[in-house]
């Protein structure tokens, strides 16, 4: 399944995931082993695969004619694209989507092959041994779809919520505002319009001009939206964005259906506002990871997870440390749960922030995530570089670039980064939020409130992320599944649920926190050179272990969270 909602009517597409595929080590004792495989999976599931890095390869068959487009959602973490043995394309990063466009395509089958890497190495500054693992495979949907000579690359659809006198006596209203990005694929010039509907409402029509192999992007104005309903965690009201393309003879060639929510986020002093309201934050860090699927998820199992986190009295999820699914993204904006997404990058170092790679990886990481996404709802702010070294004058110099970079691709949302940099970061001058990640109680004995306002004091003071909200975004404690014993020492089930509750309650009760993200939701894998310091190769602080086993802590959180008003006066 590729996203929750029909994306083309005009546009003929086939979801070239939804069968077998061949699949083929290439290198190693692994080499030769061959198994037919469902995709979207990772490798270390299939049996003797478990520990394999390098290339594989994974193959199928398709029927194609003319212009086609290939869209592959994630492959982890390079591929290399061919059709018909010959090369077509490649990327990086195993969490952003990427396109192949097949020009003229003569009729008949083809052979696609898409060669996959997960070898750690210098030319790449973001996959590397961490705390979380990094599979292999082709890890989310892959699409083809028939295009003509030019198409509907994506749409932005910008709600802004402003002054304008109703006849009900209100004094604002929704309006939108859309940005079309059009491709032509073809040697000739192209002549046509686009017409833009919100539901069966047309907004706008307007006209097309395109020149050959040009790719263009086309604004509309601000235009009222009547008659609809805010997003909400409550009401998560969505609507469909259709954008339609037109040749000059007003022939529909091509289609673009997109789904949108009215809300507004706002920072308002040190208060975050969703829609005018003061919120709380009470959300969890989710990894994409479970034992049987690694980091490819289906469906059902995405659910699951949000239904865990409803029932714990979560309304937000921070998806750590890298862009997350899309199927993922479209379930939290059916429910109502608020999403944290960042780029990928978590604990690197500035030695690890001079590779070579590491700017460019990163912006293209921000530049396809911000791209792709931006039309959910759910996503009330971008973060960047989890943990890194935002205390050094280099570090500086990159979170300053990629900050900048985030507000020229949207200045809708506000931005963030989780920081451990005690009492040491420089960069709060940048983003509109402050975020810190502290482990109070757990890798130090610290009472969690005097660390607490030890530190906040310390930003209001003495940094320029004075006077702006202030995020906990990472707090928690280990606890090993069935571990329990009377003395409630660490690692027990019994420290970390008395250790949470002081915990969150201490977050809860300051004035100047606009919420908290508990690490972690689930116990996820880490990198083998980790073993260390995570026993069973695991990172441990889940509420419940990678099966989705409730430790005593569940309970606790539950209770506490459900106390808790998602609105503040």
């Amino acid at each position: 399944m590729v996203r929750g909602f029909e994306t083309h009517k005009i546009r003929k597409c086939e979801e070239l995931s939804s069968a077998l595929w061949d699949f083929q080590a290439l290198a190693g004792t692994e080499k030769g082993k061959e198994y037919q495989v469902i995709v979207p999976s990772c490798w270390e599931n299939y049996p003797g695969m478990e520990a394999y890095r390098g290339k594989a390869m994974y193959s199928r068959a398709f029927e194609a004619e003319g212009n086609i487009r290939l869209e592959f959602k994630g492959v982890s973490h390079t591929a290399t694209i061919l059709v018909d043995g010959k090369t077509v394309g490649s990327h990086y990063n195993a969490y952003t989507a990427f396109e192949v466009i097949l020009r003229n395509l003569p009729a008949g089958m083809h052979t696609l092959e898409v060669i996959v890497d997960n070898s750690f190495g210098e030319e790449s500054a973001l996959h590397i041994p961490n705390d979380y693992q990094s599979y292999g495979g082709i890890s989310r949907a892959v699409v083809k779809e028939k295009i003509e000579d030019a198409y509907v690359k994506w749409v932005h659809f910008t709600p802004v919520w402003k002054t304008n006198k109703q006849k009900d006596g209100t004094d604002k209203a929704w309006f939108g505002k859309a940005e079309i990005c059009l491709c032509n694929v073809s040697n000739e010039d192209f002549e046509g319009s686009i017409e833009v509907k919100l539901e069966d409402n047309k907004i706008v029509t307007l006209p097309v001009t395109l020149q050959k192999n040009e790719t263009k992007v086309i604004e509309t104005e601000e235009i009222l939206c009547s008659n609809v309903e805010m997003w909400c965690p409550q009401t998560p009201n969505l609507y469909y964005l259709t954008t339609i393309l037109r040749n000059k003879e007003n022939v529909p060639m091509d289609d673009c259906i997109e789904r949108v929510g009215f809300r507004e986020i706002r920072i308002e002093g040190k208060d975050l506002l969703l829609n005018g309201k003061k919120i709380f934050i009470k959300g969890l860090c989710r990894h994409e990871d479970h034992p049987q699927f690694g980091c490819a998820l289906p469906l059902e199992a995405m659910q699951y997870d949000l239904m865990l986190a409803k029932d714990l009295g979560a309304n937000s999820i921070r998806a750590v440390h890298y862009p997350n699914d899309e199927l993922f993204l479209d379930l939290c904006d059916e429910q109502g749960i608020l999403v944290w997404e960042e780029n990928h990058a978590r604990g690197l170092s500035e030695q690890d922030m001079r590779n070579p790679f590491f700017e460019e990886q990163c912006e293209t990481c921000i530049t396809e995530m911000i791209t792709a996404h931006y039309n959910h709802p759910s996503i009330y702010i971008w973060g960047i570089l989890n943990e890194c070294a935002s205390h050094t004058e280099y570090g500086e110099q990159c979170y300053k670039k990629q900050y900048d970079l985030i507000k020229s691709l949207d200045d809708s949302r506000p931005r963030s980064s989780a920081s451990c940099q005690f009492k040491t970061d420089r960069c709060f001058g940048y983003p509109e939020v402050v975020s810190y990640n502290i482990y109070p109680q757990w890798y130090h004995d610290t009472p969690v409130k005097e660390y607490l306002e030890d530190l906040y004091n310390w930003v209001q003071t003495d940094t320029e992320g004075n006077g702006k909200p202030f995020l906990i975004t990472e707090i928690g404690a280990g606890a090993i599944y069935g571990y329990r014993h009377p003395s409630q020492v660490k690692w027990t089930e019994e420290y970390q649920a008395e250790t949470l509750s002081k915990q969150i309650k201490a977050v809860a009760g300051h004035d100047g926190c606009s919420g908290i993200y508990i690490w972690q939701f689930c116990d996820g894998r880490v990198s083998d050179s980790w073993f260390h310091t995570r026993p069973r190769t695991m990172n441990n602080k889940g509420i419940v272990d990678e099966y989705r086993r409730r430790k005593l802590s569940y309970d606790v959180v539950k209770e506490i969270f459900s106390g808790i008003e998602t609105y503040k006066k």
